[in-house]
């Protein structure tokens, strides 16, 4: 019994000895165990931070006397805030909120100071941005704090000013309506670049895929053969999730469904010119599964879907002008909360359009390039 139990322990220690050697001489382990862990760390050390570095506003000051200028000074010399526009009527407050120019809105009205004076409730306006409903929180408590303490300055310490906050596109500031939105690009992305990947990787292994070159089809017409099923297997998706969003949890849609689905379009292909460019320089499908993993993960880290890009440092803020993510979801975003138009989105398309046109012949250079 003892034997039998030693020589039992004995083969277990071989065999977790020689996974370990196999494992980390692999060249393909070692990317698995090193660098996803590296850009990981990076991105979510830099990147995943819910507290705000800097928050532009807007201030329209209707009321212009000594309170509303030593109130505005305390946003303006509370290190966060930074004041981006100085407003003169209130027909200005929606370019502000739509431009993203700023995250919030100040509005103070005419009878501030007088209201102040006789010992009367002041009512401010702190309006914010409901496309993005983590940053419209964290705005709204920054300034209530900041409007807090400066009415412990006032005489007998009483609460004079009350903050209305009004949060536009999302009122009660329901966090899934941002992110269901955001989930219409998202949840297509790894599976429709996984797809593409794994399409030509699969038939390499197989040996088919040297067989499928030696019929009539030239290489365009395989290139677009492997690139149509997965766009459409991503459009079903992101209308199934645009149907759980209406229909199960009532987050309504305001915009346009053909431009919705062609900003959908767009961002599909780049994905799918992404995929078959990994494909190409892999040889089987583990690699296929690693560059894929290795490119997710700063994809959706530097997509701006849970923290604002203005939050990132600088370097990595140039470098989300790459990442077509970004920009799908600043456009969906619009186009469902807000009902913006293909006009108003349109720049969101150059980005997009940018990778695809790079990705698309880059992959089918590098299949012909690989089997010459």
């Amino acid at each position: 019994m003892h034997d039998s139990l030693s020589l039992f322990l004995r083969r277990v220690l071989f065999m977790i000895r020689k996974e370990l050697i196999t494992t980390l001489r692999d060249p393909k382990s070692q990317i698995i165990l090193i660098l996803p862990v590296l850009v990981q760390g990076f991105l979510y050390g830099y990147v995943a931070n819910y507290n705000l570095d800097e928050a532009p506003y807007a201030v329209l000051d209707q009321s212009r006397s000594k309170y509303s200028v030593e109130l505005v000074s305390k946003f303006d010399g509370s290190g966060l805030f930074k004041r981006a526009r100085t407003l003169s009527n209130a027909t200005q407050i929606a370019d502000c909120i739509d431009s993203g120019d700023t995250v919030m809105v100040l509005t103070i009205g005419p009878e501030f100071a007088k209201q102040i004076a006789s010992g009367q409730s002041a009512p401010i306006q702190v309006i914010t941005d409901g496309r993005n409903t983590m940053t419209s929180g964290v705005v709204a408590g920054y300034a209530s704090a900041i409007v807090a303490n400066y009415n412990s300055e006032l005489q007998n310490n009483q609460n004079l000013i009350d903050v209305k906050s009004i949060t536009w596109y999302n009122p009660n500031q329901l966090t899934h309506w941002g992110f269901l939105a955001s989930l219409l690009p998202m949840m297509s992305l790894s599976q429709i670049m996984m797809l593409a990947g794994l399409s030509v990787a699969r038939e390499r292994e197989d040996g088919t895929f040297e067989q499928l070159l030696v019929t009539p089809l030239g290489p365009i017409e395989i290139l677009i053969g492997k690139a149509v099923p997965p766009i459409l297997i991503g459009l079903a998706q992101c209308t199934l999730v645009l149907m759980l969003s209406v229909f199960w949890f009532k987050v309504k849609f305001v915009g346009s469904l053909a431009t919705l689905y062609l900003t959908l379009l767009i961002f599909l292909i780049s994905c799918v010119g992404i995929g078959l460019s990994i494909s190409a320089i892999s040889s089987s499908m583990q690699q296929v599964m690693v560059y894929n993993f290795v490119v997710l993960m700063p994809i959706m880290l530097l997509s701006g879907m849970s923290t604002p890009v203005r939050n990132m440092p600088e370097v990595l803020q140039y470098i989300t002008y790459i990442n077509p993510l970004r920009f799908a979801i600043e456009a969906v975003r619009r186009i469902y909360l807000e009902g913006a138009t293909l006009g108003i989105i349109a720049p969101d398309f150059i980005p997009m359009v940018i990778v695809a046109a790079v990705t698309m012949p880059t992959a089918g250079w590098l299949f012909r390039h690989k089997l010459s």
